[in-house]
């Protein structure tokens, strides 16, 4: 390029003359038109590729009333799985030409959610993805603030009848108690999430069912928040109190981490004396010592979901209203053995 020279921006002619068919046709391609075969689609693509079209979103909106942005709202981003699930949201995004705008609340009242609402509706976005995983907020009431944009949540409540994509954390406390069953385990100790955390109290619920089940009861249960340093601090907590268990339940990894700690240092082995099962199978979780036997769920997955969802809401506003259930699977690593 010669001083002064710009290079030409591709338009959609380029793409219409690359790909051998009217510009009108590359336009219904980029909005995603049904009318179009499959096989100019994929031909009208690969000239996209190919030329590096980059479509002019200011210019779409105008004749499309859609700015192909979504808004993301989150609430507990600091312990709500993890930054995976926002990369998937913003790679999901992306492959189906949309970007992303985050929007993180400290708090969860209807209130917070009211203000955050008002200035996100107040712009051209196309839809919302909510993740407000406690029970602070009605969802009926969060979607009446949303003025009609599509809207889908995540996480809430099992069996909601709104729009929404969420793991069957029950089950996953169901397979937690399931396993430790199996290996003879009687005395058992919990420390939850948060009991305002709808994950927290579905995984609580699915390991007390299965343990009254077996005619068992927890030896005691302790609420906690998440963090390893509450993992920690309940444990010693257990043990000072006397609790006599051989089994430990955490609600998250991070709190297993922190109980795993305190065990050892009151010279107690894992598993030999202690088995500890934790839920979210985090990345370092295989590194703990021992690895951790842990419940994973698929946040992949879960933000996927959450944007082909609300994408279909977009395209068709018609869609029956549905909940998305995605279900955790069991990893058994070192940290729980057999019971002497």
């Amino acid at each position: 390029m010669t001083g002064g020279q710009r290079l030409k921006r591709v338009t959609l002619y380029d793409v219409a003359l690359r790909s051998g068919v009217s510009y009108q046709t590359v336009s219904r391609v980029i909005n995603d038109h049904p009318n179009v075969s499959k096989v100019t689609r994929q031909r009208v693509l690969k000239a996209i590729k190919e030329l590096d079209y980059r479509p002019n979103r200011a210019a779409q909106s105008l004749v499309t009333r859609r700015s192909f942005v979504l808004e993301v709202v989150t609430f507990g981003s600091e312990f709500y799985g993890p930054s995976r699930m926002m990369v998937c949201l913003e790679r999901s995004a992306k492959a189906l030409g949309y970007s992303l705008t985050f929007t993180n609340l400290t708090n969860a009242s209807l209130e917070d959610f009211r203000e955050a609402l008002d200035s996100i509706t107040d712009r051209l976005i196309d839809g919302i993805v909510i993740i407000a995983p406690t029970d602070q907020t009605a969802p009926e009431a969060v979607l009446d603030l949303c003025r009609g944009i599509p809207t889908v949540l995540v996480d809430n409540e099992l069996g909601s009848t709104t729009p929404s994509v969420v793991i069957d954390q029950r089950y996953g406390g169901q397979l937690v108690a399931q396993h430790l069953l199996r290996l003879g385990h009687q005395r058992i100790c919990e420390i939850s999430g948060p009991l305002n955390w709808h994950g927290a109290k579905a995984r609580h619920e699915g390991v007390s069912e299965t343990l009254r089940e077996a005619g068992l009861e927890t030896i005691a249960t302790r609420e906690g928040d998440w963090s390893p340093a509450c993992g920690y601090r309940l444990t010693r907590q257990l043990l000072a109190d006397g609790a006599q268990f051989t089994a430990l339940i955490a609600g998250n990894d991070n709190m297993a981490l922190g109980a795993m700690r305190a065990l050892r240092e009151s010279g107690l082995r894992i598993p030999e004396d202690v088995s500890v099962v934790g839920f979210d199978n985090l990345p370092d979780s295989p590194y703990f010592e021992p690895p951790l036997t842990t419940v994973h769920q698929d946040f992949d997955a879960l933000g996927r979901q959450s944007i082909d969802f609300l994408a279909a809401l977009i395209q068709n506003p018609e869609l029956p209203v549905h909940q998305r259930v995605l279900y955790p699977h069991f990893v058994e690593r070192l940290s729980t053995r057999p019971c002497r």
